[in-house]
């Protein structure tokens, strides 16, 4: 009895050991492969990092740009990377969309959902296979007879290993896993629009900044020149040619000039603000960016309404994630409706018994075939496909909405941009003519021919039509980065070595 005992517990210990072994092996494969993004359809189910695009597989979407970004496991700190340090004070459109891409908490989440989209669709592909599982237990009992004369302890292991398999569901596994698919491309081209949110962000304020440090050095030109109007004033009154009224007149202008430059400097330091929280950095970080000089390319690559409408269908990442949701919906659907067919599955278990008081244990098994026919839930499965249908065609009809109203977008971005260009040829040629009228203004003035009056006006004139040209090379520039964004074409392209970034709009 004792030689029996120990064979079982030994076997007992024995078992034990290889399951701890078995448990530890799995949770290292586990956690080996759990920042591994899966794969679909021969390509990358997720992006490597939440600021770089996914690249979509050639049959979810043909024709769209790929991508190529080295993974690394861990995201970025927030800050400024060592590598733009050194060129804190001159950094390009560029370097500041890298630093917003780094830092940004938008795409971060995106990413996030998108990874976890991609782990639930690598999920229920586990359901086309069949479902294992072991047991091992131990059991260990007093009994007595004989009105408690006689006990005796009885002691038993039980080895067990079992599996169930659906062999037939009448394509409900196939639908199933075409919704996680949808809803992971939407997930991934979600994080695409993200991307390009965060760089609208940035190069719409950049341009505010761009704007204000444009007025702030034009209204330094205007200050110079009423400064210079001043003077003449002065010369002219203290020749008897001029009156003490002049002399005030353009004093009070220089004042005012003064007043408006202060103004536009304390606007610079607001926007840079602006600036600096769409990079994800503090608002008082110390830094500058370069910015366009001289006209806007109104004439370069010049491409119709029809290819910015064609582009926005092809590229719009957010279009295309409306898409995916509809199709998920439809898939949706067919699962829901697999659930009235019948299945057919397949289950099973071995298992080897050792009792203490025998010399061999005893082995069960059974196997099961099953036929599962649905035959009535109170309608509630009905109503379920019912339900499902209605939730498909709301997707469809949501992404034709969509689809119209990126058409609208493209639409009115076009004829902004156009209407802009107009508005910087037509500064140009304001500032031209207020400068031409300036200078003979000055000229008379300085001849003693002309008035204070003529010449403040025209000073008043020419500062106006300076600012006017800096607001419609900004507002050129903004619209392009709003049409850029709205056909999709508004996107990061990150470098294998340096990870630069290259930009519409510079």
């Amino acid at each position: 009895m004792r030689n029996i005992q120990s064979s079982g517990t030994g076997f007992l210990i024995g078992a034990a050991a290889a399951g701890a072994c078995l448990l530890a092996c799995g949770v290292m494969v586990i956690t080996g492969c759990a920042n591994a993004p899966f794969k679909v359809l021969g390509g990358p189910g997720v992006s490597s990092r939440p600021e770089i695009p996914w690249t979509p597989p050639p049959s979810a979407a043909a024709g769209r740009s790929a991508f190529e970004g080295a993974a690394e496991k861990n995201a970025r700190p927030p800050g400024i990377p060592k590598e733009y340090l050194a060129r804190l004070d001159s950094l390009s459109l560029s370097d500041i969309v890298n630093i917003a891409l780094l830092n940004s908490s938008q795409t971060r989440q995106a990413w996030a959902q998108a990874r976890a989209a991609a782990a639930l669709y690598g999920s229920q592909q586990g359901a086309f296979f069949p479902q294992i599982n072991a047991s091992l237990s131990a059991n260990q009992q007093q009994n007595s007879v004989a009105g408690g004369k006689l006990a005796y302890t009885e002691r038993n292991v039980l080895a067990d290993a079992s599996f169930s398999w659906l062999i037939l569901d009448w394509g409900g596994r196939i639908s199933s896993v075409n919704e996680t698919k949808y809803a992971l491309f939407a997930a991934d081209w979600t994080h695409d629009a993200a991307i390009q949110n965060v760089i609208l962000q940035v190069e719409q304020a950049y341009y505010g900044y761009f704007s204000a440090k444009s007025l702030h050095a034009a209204q330094q030109a205007s200050v110079d020149e009423a400064a210079t109007n001043l003077k003449a004033a002065d010369e002219r009154d203290k020749a008897g040619l001029g009156t003490t009224a002049d002399v005030l007149q353009a004093r009070t202008a220089l004042s005012q000039a003064k007043l408006s430059f202060e103004s536009l400097a304390a606007q610079i330091m607001t926007t840079r603000g602006v600036l600096a929280t769409a990079m994800g950095l503090p608002a008082n970080t110390g830094f500058d960016v370069n910015v366009p000089v001289g006209a806007p390319p109104l004439d370069s690559a010049r491409i119709s309404i029809g290819e910015f409408l064609d582009s926005a269908m092809r590229l719009r990442p957010d279009l295309a994630a409306a898409a995916a949701q509809a199709r998920q919906a439809e898939a949706h659907a067919y699962t829901v409706l697999t659930q009235l067919f019948p299945s057919f599955s397949a289950s099973g278990d071995v298992g080897r018994i050792y009792f203490s008081q025998q010399d061999k244990g005893s082995t069960t098994y059974n196997a099961t075939v099953s036929l599962d026919i649905p035959l009535f839930f109170g309608f509630s499965r009905l109503h379920n496909l019912i339900a499902a249908r209605a939730q498909a065609d709301a997707a469809r009809a949501g992404e034709k909405n969509f689809r119209d109203l990126v058409v609208l977008q493209v639409w009115t971005d076009y004829y902004n941009l156009e209407s802009s260009g107009q508005m910087v040829r037509t500064s140009d040629d304001l500032l031209a003519s207020a400068q031409q009228n300036h200078d003979v203004a000055a000229g008379r003035y300085g001849s003693g021919v002309g008035t204070i009056i003529d010449l403040l006006t025209a000073q008043a004139a020419l500062e106006g039509a300076r600012a006017q040209q800096v607001q419609a090379r900004a507002g050129w520039w903004t619209a392009a980065a709003q049409l850029a964004h709205d056909t999709g074409m508004l996107t990061a392209v990150a470098a294998v070595k340096g990870r630069g970034v290259q930009t519409t709009g510079e």
